[in-house]
């Protein structure tokens, strides 16, 4: 809004809004505001009244201008992974999410919201109950690390321990760690690490870090390096002996097949749920959280609990809502306010699409594959691979003679993208979107290796 529109009388806000001015003079009138800048207290630091020099364009010029940026992502054949992971996602799942009853402006996550829609998010969270064997599943939230940081500031009301301390494996993926030190800067939470040891914890260094200042102890399985974490079942003793939440991260498609989380002790499982029903995309994320039923009320976001109506009927509703748009600020254990609801029904008609039976295949899918490539790179010469002499899920790293960055970098001129992360070490991940593609990425590592 510019000085001139304002003199001009138009109102703050969107210019879509029908608001004349004086409507605008009443709706104030009515509340005893002066102006609309008394309906609001935002910080000098962060307030802005300026112009954004955003250049007006007509439709086709916008058009054009969006395919030009578009146009400039590399069309490559993607073995990437490390928290991104691009599974098959079958045409029922799009038929379904876009009929009408589902795909609306409506806000999905109001209590009247319809009853399909409802019972949809009620299966998605019926789903994660069975897959972890918690208790309670909220219905959605932005995505692995933003559910990250609400179990840090879980662990700070749930625990009575007297520090304010949260550890996480030294090998956590970097834009995984900002959110979480994002969430833990506002209520004083110390993220700190404990060391890995072959990809899995150090239980020794692991040990040695826990002290009674520890709220929280984070652990993946998979780990971002593809390995699967052999020592869950101690890290939960550990975490239990201080008193320490135990946070697991991990994903649907992994879940049928690994170790139950509440069966090694797990108070908390957070991860992407978008593994399954979302492509994979430039940023999209579908965030999972599931704990105990101890924990019902400080649960993150929204719960979608069933209920009869007075005629006997089976019904579905929002039930529990702890942020401040809800309930009494004061009250509010958490501001996170997601719109994910839909992506929770597309990962719900593709787990209930696959059935038990089909989410196993596709997991065990997830472990011949990456082993078989494995065993392919590990006989070009100037590759080993797998570098970590364990049971891996979707990705592996392998080490190259040639740096790391310039493998990286001749891969991406042939047409397939990895991962550099280490100064010899490369990350390769595949799934069934990419395992046709093998063949072509063995032949170019041959010729770049």
């Amino acid at each position: 809004m510019t000085d001139h529109s304002r003199a001009a009388g138009e109102s703050r806000g969107t210019p879509y809004a029908p608001h004349t001015p004086e409507t605008t003079a009443a709706m104030l009138s009515a509340v005893g505001a002066d102006s609309e800048d008394d309906l609001f207290d935002i910080p000098e630091p962060v307030a802005f009244d300026g112009e954004f020099g955003i250049e007006a364009r007509s439709e086709r010029a916008t058009r054009r201008h969006v395919e030009g940026l578009l146009g400039r992502n590399d069309d490559l054949t993607e073995f990437l992974g490390r928290g991104h992971y691009d599974h098959y996602v079958p045409a029922v799942v799009d038929d379904l999410a876009s009929r009408s009853e589902f795909l609306t402006s409506y806000t999905q996550y109001q209590p009247e919201v319809a009853q399909g829609f409802l019972q949809a998010l009620f299966e998605y969270q019926s789903m994660l109950v069975e897959l972890t064997g918690l208790d309670v599943a909220n219905c959605s939230m932005y995505d692995a690390a933003t559910a990250l940081g609400e179990a840090a500031t879980l662990s700070q009301r749930v625990r009575s321990v007297s520090g304010d301390r949260v550890l996480v494996p030294d090998a956590l993926r970097e834009g995984k760690r900002a959110v979480l030190e994002n969430y833990a800067d506002g209520p004083g939470v110390a993220v700190e690490t404990y060391p890995t040891d072959d990809a899995n914890a150090d239980l020794d260094g692991l040990e040695a870090a826990l002290d009674d200042d520890v709220a929280m102890v984070y652990a993946e399985n998979p780990t971002v390096r593809g390995t699967i974490e052999e020592n869950l079942g101690e890290i939960g003793d550990l975490a239990d002996d201080h008193d320490a939440l135990f946070c697991l991260g991990t994903d649907p498609v992994a879940l049928a097949l690994l170790s139950e989380p509440a069966s090694v002790g797990a108070d908390v499982v957070v991860g992407e749920a978008g593994t399954l029903g979302v492509p994979a995309a430039y940023g999209t994320g579908h965030g999972l959280f599931v704990t105990r039923e101890d924990y019902l009320r400080q649960v993150p976001g929204r719960l979608v609990g069933a209920a009869e109506d007075e005629s006997g009927r089976r019904t579905y509703t929002l039930t529990l809502q702890t942020r401040e748009q809800h309930i009494r600020r004061e009250r509010a254990t958490s501001n996170i306010c997601t719109n994910q609801a839909w992506l929770a029904l597309r990962t719900a008609i593709h787990a209930a699409w696959l059935g038990p039976d089909g989410l196993l295949d596709l997991a065990e899918s997830c472990v011949t594959e990456a082993r078989d490539l494995a065993e392919r790179l590990d006989v070009v010469e100037g590759v080993r691979a797998p570098v970590h002499d364990r049971h891996h899920f979707r990705e592996f790293v392998a080490r190259t003679d040639r740096p790391a960055e310039a493998v990286r970098a001749d891969l991406a001129e042939a047409g397939y993208a990895v991962h550099a992360v280490g100064e010899h070490e490369i990350q390769v991940c595949v799934t069934e979107t990419t395992a046709d593609d093998a063949d072509g990425l063995v032949a170019a590592v041959e010729e770049v290796a």
